[in-house]
């Protein structure tokens, strides 16, 4: 009998529609195998709306993809406490075209399930990565691809609510270098100091290892969909050749067909043979006799 977690693998990576019967079933064996505690364990285990499918569905499928999202997470929290404006903008912006192209695959994922999914379990599918991106805790839940439920966070929320974040002002630099003076005039005033020389550093050793995260997770879903597109151009040379080998069994068939039928022509007409040469003895023979 499988444990717990091997049970909860098999049922979140069904379809929502087969999740009920299959934890029944599930439910059915643990009682016969006389295991009590697996049995209600399991019948705790909750269906997952389809958002929550979809997720799992990206958790199995796309687990590269995710993997290479949740790093940047991972660097967006490291980066977080000591951005500038520009930079918050920068890394929204890679935050929002990640998680949208993951949402897209995950529409294309349930769709090949014969799932036709809504615009509203897309944006749920949305908020969940963004979760996961804000908080490591939500990230695991999602790597594990076990969801019953959507998951939400307000984690990094709304990057223009950061006080370092400028998102107002579009991106013209004779503001942003207005508002850097303005910043480091107000820190002299205050007695505050500027960022070391160690400090910038690590900024930019962190700059340069979202960006590393960011390329990672592009060259991904490069590589993800130039497999995916082989992989449909070599089912579609399969079909043809089947198809092929179809048109030549039909034709083989029929071949075969038209053999026998000449095989039992060519077998009746040697009979006639056989029966007109007698014929031809029998008349030769009478004809001898009829001279004498």
């Amino acid at each position: 009998m499988p444990d717990l977690d091997s049970v909860a693998d098999a049922l979140y990576g069904l379809d929502p529609g087969d999740f009920v019967a299959a934890r029944t079933e599930f439910a059915a064996q643990a009682r016969e195998a006389g295991d009590r505690e697996l049995t209600a364990a399991i019948g705790r285990l909750r269906k997952p709306t389809v958002a929550a499918w979809m997720v799992n569905l990206l958790a199995r499928e796309r687990a590269d993809e995710l993997a290479a999202l949740l790093d940047i997470g991972s660097a967006l929290r490291t980066a977080q406490r000591r951005l500038s404006g520009s930079e918050m903008r920068k890394l929204s912006e890679q935050r929002r075209r990640v998680v949208a192209a993951l949402e897209r695959d995950a529409g294309r994922l349930a769709a090949d399930r014969g799932r036709t999914v809504s615009e509203s379990a897309l944006r749920e599918v949305g908020r969940t990565l963004n979760a996961a991106l804000s908080d490591p805790d939500i990230g695991e839940q999602v790597r594990q691809g076990r969801l019953d439920a959507i998951v939400e966070s307000d984690g990094f929320g709304d990057l223009s609510a950061m006080p370092l974040t400028v998102i107002r002002g579009g991106s013209d630099e004779k503001d942003e270098d207005d508002r850097t003076a303005t910043d480091k005039a107000g820190r002299k005033s205050r007695g505050e100091r500027g960022p070391t020389e160690r400090e910038k550093a690590e900024q930019a050793a962190r700059d340069a290892e979202i960006d590393e995260a960011a390329a990672a997770l592009d060259s991904a879903h490069s590589a993800a969909e130039e497999a995916r597109e082989a992989a449909s151009a070599a089912e579609q040379e399969l079909a043809r050749h089947e198809e092929e080998v179809a048109e030549l069994r039909a034709k083989l068939e029929h071949a075969e067909q038209q053999r026998t039928f000449a095989r039992r022509a060519a077998t009746e007409a040697k009979k006639r043979v056989v029966a007109a040469e007698r014929a031809v003895s029998a008349a030769e023979a009478h004809l001898a006799r009829t001279k004498n």
